[in-house]
């Protein structure tokens, strides 16, 4: 028997209709993001920064003083430019970056590591939701890779060049996007972890919560191992609500206008969907905590996969394997 909660996401249509649900149900907000939450003298990390919410907060985070680097596959230098243009700031700088390359993230730590040494906030946003299976250069599945094992590496190694900031005035924080759909596998499939195999549009909407779950995992994995003794870097994850993005601009073209006009009358603006992240970025009431989870601005405990040790402990060991496996 098919169990609800995989009922609600394990297609384009009831993906749809459920993230539609959600934003006309009552929440209770975990906190305010308040115009007094800033970024003065911080440095924040955005990738997939180039449009969407990525791009949403990648310009309001600079409207709040931050030095922001955008990360991006492409849209260099026009939204860095356009990212001036509306906030006023001169502290924009992006870098091009493509995570479904492993050589292309070390390439992106180098340059951050060469020319800024720290950060202090790193907003992982990239994701993709692609019409059919692809390889990477390496050899693995596509989505797998941009949407979970990019950001394995890609915060390890920062952690290896030590390109994190501790000071005094508050820790270094990690935010992830996730999804609620990282709820809907009923287990981890671990035979399957790593392995390329073809699929088509639908199983892609259906694999796209599987490496959410991936994803959030690793990040509740993350915060235990780095706050083991005491707190050194929060890490956050969140949902931030079905989004008025590009993000199903791979879908079939008979179903684009629909889409199209479903994203604009019912989903979230970018802009608006942004405001959980800065929250977690900037606020002071999360200044202490190891880790939280918030879906739109409610708080809400993950997924009791995700929270399991035993699962955490695997999926690193794995990742770590598979990361040996495969690096150039």
């Amino acid at each position: 028997m098919v169990d609800k909660k995989q009922e609600k996401y394990g297609n384009a249509f009831n993906a749809t209709f459920t993230g539609i649900m959600d934003l006309f149900r009552k929440h209770e907000p975990a906190g305010t993001l308040k115009l007094t939450d800033r970024f003065d003298g911080k440095t924040v990390l955005i990738d997939g920064a180039s449009s969407g919410l990525g791009f949403a907060v990648a310009v309001e985070v600079a409207r709040r003083g931050a030095k922001v680097i955008m990360a991006c596959r492409s849209g260099i230098p026009g939204k860095g430019e356009e990212v001036k243009r509306r906030t006023g700031s001169g502290d924009i700088h992006m870098f091009p970056v493509d995570f479904s390359d492993i050589s292309s993230i070390h390439r992106l730590v180098a340059d951050i590591r060469g020319q800024f040494g720290k950060i202090d906030i790193l907003i992982c946003n990239a994701g993709l939701v692609p019409k059919k299976s692809r390889k990477t250069p390496q050899g693995i599945e596509e989505m797998f890779m941009v949407n979970y094992l990019s950001k394995f590496i890609f915060v390890n190694l920062l952690f290896k060049e030590n390109c994190f900031r501790y000071t005094g005035s508050g820790h270094p924080r990690i935010i992830f996007v996730s999804s609620e759909t990282h709820r809907n596998p009923r287990e981890f499939d671990w035979d399957s972890f790593g392995v390329y195999k073809e699929y088509g549009i639908n199983k892609s909407i259906e694999l796209y919560g599987t490496y959410k779950l991936l994803l959030t995992t690793f990040a509740v994995e993350l915060s235990r191992r780095l706050n083991k003794v005491e707190l050194t870097c929060s890490v956050f994850a969140l949902c931030p609500g079905p989004i008025n993005s590009n993000i199903g601009r791979e879908a079939p073209k008979i179903f684009l206008p629909l889409l199209k006009l479903i994203f604009v009358l019912f989903f979230k603006s970018p802009s608006k969907a942004a405001i959980p992240v800065i929250y977690l970025a900037a606020s002071p009431d999360l200044e202490n905590k190891p880790f939280d989870y918030l879906f739109l601005m409610s708080r809400k405990e993950p997924d009791e996969k995700a929270l399991n040790p035993e699962n955490g402990q695997k999926l690193w060991e794995m990742s770590e394997d598979l990361v040996k496996s495969i690096s150039p």
